[in-house]
Order: structure tokens, then C-alpha cells, then sequence
């Protein structure tokens, strides 16, 4: 088994891309943000490195834990080991602390920041594109160093899922969160909707009493603020439409299946959404099932790639983070090969062992921490979006 991959290296880890990211710390910096891009798409552009923005419609308006969140998102995502360089882009009157978060990524990152009531509309346009195009140059002069998987951190995820993800694509995944952890590596499995019926059974894999204690509380006051806050109880709701049309019949039937992609290695903690672990070791984060907002935390949780399984077809994509997308689901493959990166049916149809799969996968990662392109990446899928917590004011 290939146990090395060509990275980028940064202060904090290895990058499996090399991309310059814009970081609009409000939605009013959006339409600069989208002009700046427009103007420098010409300097750096390829799916191994780029010039990525993100989608923020969030920044102002916020408060407490909230506002604390999407501070901690945007500083996290931007010191992502697939991150280069960052332009952080500030309207000047928003709720986030603009220089907190320029000044946190710093740290770790060449960051440079503007400021829109300082510089003016055309202004602020005319200076991010020099500044993208100082960022860019400085990136091209960074090579790819070859570095063990333990620098790998991926995330795990299912959405638009069907009976196929629980019997074939999510134990294939599953084998791979083990693979990775036991070389050193980390793994982060997200979406705690999708836990409820089968906590207690993840939670028995716990390196300690206290995050067992924290696995099940975070799923029971997940679903408790959902009652309390939308006044819905959640397993009315689920499995949803799709869900069921694919076969599957109880919330129960798909936590067990989507709980397989974290394999069976031990439990390392809890992270809030988007937290960076301090330590290597499979996790359980705080996302919601949503499928883009539970990316998103992870990669700002410092996955610089993420599993993605769908027995339906999803297209879900990342600016920062390279997709590959999963299915065990032969007909969805035949229909959405231009969107789907490997097709894992054969262990349905017996062609081949779990196992099997999971190293033609582990394969497949292999190629794509070395530079070589997701569906995603091709099709320029770039999603990005907060999990919001409070109300706006």
C-alpha cells in the first residue's frame, strides 16, 4: 500500500493543492470579491492551484456563539494546509473582527488585507487584483515535496444516500478512515443527524468516558434544539423523500449505514464545527447533515480532502478541498459518471471484497493528493456555505 504522497508544505501540515484564497469577511465584500476574481483569473488558474473565493453571505448581523462560529470558519478555512495565500477582503463596518481573522491566519499563511470604506469600490477591485496577482507569484515558486499520509486529514460524508451506502459505499469508506488512522493520519466524520439511532454504538469506541459522554450529548441536544428551536421533531422527517425513494425506511437504518464510514477505529474527541483537532486520530464533528455546511466545517476543520458517498447522486463540491465522490450505486453512476469519481458497485454485485475496493480507493486518493482532478474540480464546483446557528438581528 502506498504510503506517501507529494505535498505542499506549509507551517501547519501538508497541502494536496496549492490555492490563493479570497476571504470575503461579509456578504456586502461579495461583489468586490466577484470582480477581483474576474480580474485576476488570468495569473493562476488550474484545478492544482488557483485562485478560489468563498461564498460568505454571513459576517454581519450576528451575534455570540454564532458570530463566534463564522469567525472561527473563516480564520480555519483560510489556514487549510490547501491554502497558499490569503486576500482577506473587509467591507469596515461588518460584526466580524476583520482583523482578527487576517491577523489569525497570518500565522500560518502569507495574508494580505483590504479594507472596502478605506480604498472604494474600484479602487479595492484594481488593488485585490495586484495583490492576487503577488499572492499568485509567490505560490509558483512552491513545489510539491513528497511527505507520509499522516499528513493526510480527510473528511467523511454521505449525502443523497440509498440501501447501496450502508451495505457497499460507506463500509468501502470506512476501511479507509481505519487505513488512514492507523498510519498516522486523521479522519473527521461530520453530519450528527446521522447518528441518531447509532450513537451508542460509535460512542462505544471512545478512547475515554468523557468523550463517550460528549458523543451521545452532542447528538441528543442536536436533536433537542431542533424541537425546541424549529418546533419539528426530527425523525419526522427522516429519512427524507430521497432517502426513501432509494430504499431506506427509518432514521435508525440510516445513521447505522452512514455511521460505516468511519470504520472502527477508536473515538479521539468531539469538535466544535469547524475546530482544527490538536491532535491526529479519528473525530466526530459537530456539523449538521446539510450536505455543503457540513463540508465546509470540515474542511475549515483542516480536511484537506474529503470521501463524499451518494447512492442518489450528489454534486457537492469545495474551493478548498478536492471532492471525491462515491457511489455503490451502478444506475446512479451510469447516469452521473461526469460528477461521480468511483463506482464501488462490484462489491454489490460481488466482483469484489470491501477490502478490495477500499484499496482501489485508497488508490484513487493516492492520485488525487498528488494533483490529479475530482469531478468536482473539473466541472469548477466550488461550494461553500456556514452552518448558522442564531437568529439574524
Amino acid at each position: 500500500m502506498i504510503d506517501y504522497f507529494f505535498g505542499y508544505e506549509r507551517e501547519n501540515g501538508y497541502g494536496v493543492r496549492n490555492h490563493v484564497l479570497v476571504i470575503p469577511t461579509v456578504t456586502c465584500s461579495e461583489f468586490t470579491v466577484k470582480k477581483m476574481l474576474s480580474g485576476a483569473s488570468q495569473y493562476y488558474s488550474s484545478y492544482d492551484c488557483g485562485i478560489k473565493a468563498l461564498n460568505n453571505p454571513y459576517g454581519c448581523g450576528q451575534t455570540g456563539k454564532d458570530l463566534d462560529q463564522t469567525t472561527r470558519t473563516l480564520i480555519n478555512i483560510g489556514k487549510n494546509p490547501n491554502v497558499s495565500g490569503v486576500l482577506v477582503v473587509a467591507l469596515g463596518c461588518e460584526s466580524v473582527n476583520y482583523d482578527k481573522v487576517a491577523d489569525e491566519i497570518s500565522k500560518v499563511k502569507n495574508v494580505e488585507f483590504l479594507k472596502i470604506q478605506d480604498q472604494g469600490g474600484t479602487k479595492t477591485v484594481d488593488e485585490g487584483v495586484r495583490l492576487l496577482k503577488k499572492l499568485s507569484d509567490e505560490s509558483k515558486k512552491m513545489n510539491r515535496k513528497k511527505c507520509g499520509v499522516e499528513n493526510l486529514s480527510i473528511s467523511l460524508k454521505c449525502g443523497g444516500s440509498d440501501f447501496t451506502s450502508g451495505i457497499a459505499s460507506n463500509p468501502v469508506v470506512g476501511k479507509v478512515s481505519d487505513m488512514v488512522v492507523n498510519m498516522g493520519g486523521t479522519t473527521i466524520i461530520g453530519e450528527i443527524p446521522e447518528f441518531v439511532g447509532a450513537e451508542h454504538l460509535y460512542a462505544e469506541r471512545a478512547i475515554s468516558q468523557e468523550v463517550k459522554t460528549e458523543i451521545i450529548d452532542t447528538v441528543h441536544k442536536f436533536e433537542e434544539k431542533l424541537k425546541r428551536e424549529a418546533g419539528v421533531d426530527f425523525r419526522d422527517g427522516q429519512p427524507s423523500p430521497g432517502n426513501i425513494t432509494g430504499g431506506l425506511t427509518t432514521i435508525e437504518e440510516k445513521s447505522l449505514g452512514a455511521v460505516k464510514k468511519s470504520g472502527s477505529s477508536k473515538v479521539s474527541g468531539v469538535l466544535e464545527y469547524a475546530q482544527i483537532p490538536n491532535k491526529r486520530g479519528h473525530f466526530m464533528m459537530n456539523t449538521p447533515g446539510y450536505d455543503v455546511e457540513s463540508v465546509s466545517g470540515m474542511v475549515a476543520g483542516g480536511a484537506n480532502l474529503v470521501l463524499f458517498t451518494t447512492g442518489r447522486g450528489t454534486p457537492t463540491g469545495n474551493p478548498v478541498a478536492p471532492v471525491i465522490k462515491i457511489t455503490a450505486n451502478y444506475e446512479t453512476y451510469k447516469i452521473m459518471e461526469d460528477m461521480i469519481d468511483f463506482d464501488c458497485s462490484s462489491v454489490i454485485d460481488g466482483g469484489e471484497t470491501t477490502l478490495k475496493s477500499s484499496e482501489r480507493l485508497w488508490e484513487l486518493i493516492i492520485d488525487v493528493a498528488n494533483g490529479k482532478p475530482t469531478k468536482a474540480e473539473i466541472n469548477g464546483q466550488d461550494d461553500f456555505l456556514i452552518y448558522r446557528i442564531g437568529p439574524t438581528y
